[in-house]
């Protein structure tokens, strides 16, 4: 599969396109996660694009693997930021791509901004399905990000990121110094569920390091047509802890919206 780049927003980023194996399915559109790009996602996109039959569409966010970063620093409001302006400016510059019946999948940030979106524009997606997402801050989100920071330092995990991303110090600093930040200690998205009209699958891992099973339950209780997806035995990233039963579950959601 060859790299393609596309400008939105200002700037270039990388994206891929697995064609639909059959007409007529809706398009999945991938959101990674905070240490995330195309390349992390590894063979996971096309395994949902074989066994969903859908077009699905992968992409790295500004300054993550080789798309193109942003000027200026990240705020607390970063991943509004993503769901409100940088994904709407990805749709906007995408007639190329075409992308209809849209349905997002987001794992962890990609989730919570999946979950954003959905909230702020309830007519776009078809579906959303979101991995390990955040709404609120939990202490146990404090404590996996903390040791991540340790990890850091008395790890090789700056250079195994170092083969994702063309500025992993950048990448790495702008996740763990926003979310460990005093000023993001009560960044919330919940005002944004009740307003979601589209079908949610919400999938969480019991052994999450980074989150509870509250963060998915809370979607349930706002958002009223939310599938729950509680897998024992796996942790931050379901997809490849528990990749059987997730793309079991994403193959059956996105045969319901599509009626099939």
């Amino acid at each position: 599969m060859t790299m393609k780049h596309l400008v939105a927003g200002g700037l270039r980023l990388e994206y891929l396109d697995y064609p639909a194996h059959r007409p007529g399915l809706p398009t999945i559109l991938l959101l990674h996660e905070g240490l995330g790009c195309i390349a992390m996602w590894r063979h996971f996109p096309e395994r949902v694009a074989a066994v969903t039959g859908c077009r699905v569409i992968v992409w790295s966010r500004a300054g993550y693997g080789h798309s193109q970063p942003y000027a200026e620093a990240r705020t607390p409001r970063y991943i509004h930021r993503e769901a409100l302006e940088a994904l709407p400016a990805l749709l906007a510059a995408s007639a190329m791509l075409a992308l209809q019946r849209l349905v997002l999948f987001g794992h962890s940030d990609g989730g919570s901004i999946a979950l954003i979106f959905a909230g702020a524009f309830p007519e776009v997606p078809l579906g959303a399905i979101v991995m390990a997402p955040h709404e609120f801050v939990e202490e146990e989100t404090l404590t996996g990000i903390l040791a991540a920071k340790e990890a850091w330092t008395a790890t090789d995990l700056p250079q195994k990121l170092a083969r994702y991303h063309a500025d992993v110090d950048r990448v790495f600093a702008d996740w763990n110094d926003t979310w460990l930040s005093p000023a993001f200690r009560d960044w919330n998205i919940e005002e944004y569920l009740p307003q979601i009209r589209c079908p949610v699958l919400a999938i969480q891992g019991a052994d999450d390091e980074y989150a509870t099973m509250r963060q998915i339950e809370v979607i349930a209780e706002q958002v009223a047509d939310t599938t729950p997806l509680k897998l024992p035995e796996c942790g931050h990233s379901p997809h490849r802890d528990q990749p059987a039963a997730v793309l079991g579950a994403v193959d059956a959601f996105v045969r319901r919206l599509s009626g099939s």
